[in-house]
């Protein structure tokens, strides 16, 4: 079963810019659709974006504009670019993978560690 490590989390102000890292321990050439997630205290895990083999992109609502979402198939590695942040991103993020943009989100624990963004004034 494939793996991931997040880094890259921190602590930045409103308005600042963090870039996340996701390593896959196998190829992620095969994993058709790599989602990044985030969970804040008290809340359900969401789905912020996702990127297709194909170069796909789909974003949530709250983070359109401001988030971009990058695939490097030779590093199997995935990357969230994250500006102009809020203090409502603060969250653990993951990443994760589907087999289709349709397709449910992967059970609580398919997931890693995560990395914590905290933005903070």
């Amino acid at each position: 079963q494939v793996q991931f490590v997040e880094s890259g989390g921190g602590v930045v102000q409103p308005g600042g810019s963090l870039r996340l890292s996701c390593v896959a321990s196998e190829s992620i050439t095969s994993l058709y659709v790599m989602d990044w997630y985030r969970q804040a205290p008290g809340k359900q895990r969401e789905l912020v974006a996702s990127i297709t083999s194909f170069g796909n992109i789909v974003y949530a609502d709250s983070v359109k504009g401001r988030f971009t979402i990058s695939r490097d198939g030779a590093k199997n590695t995935i990357y969230l670019q994250m500006d102009s942040l809020k203090l409502e991103d603060t969250a653990v993020y993951y990443c994760n993978w589907r087999s289709g943009l349709r397709f449910p989100l992967p059970p609580s624990n398919a997931f890693g560690q995560g990395t914590q963004v905290t933005v903070s004034s």
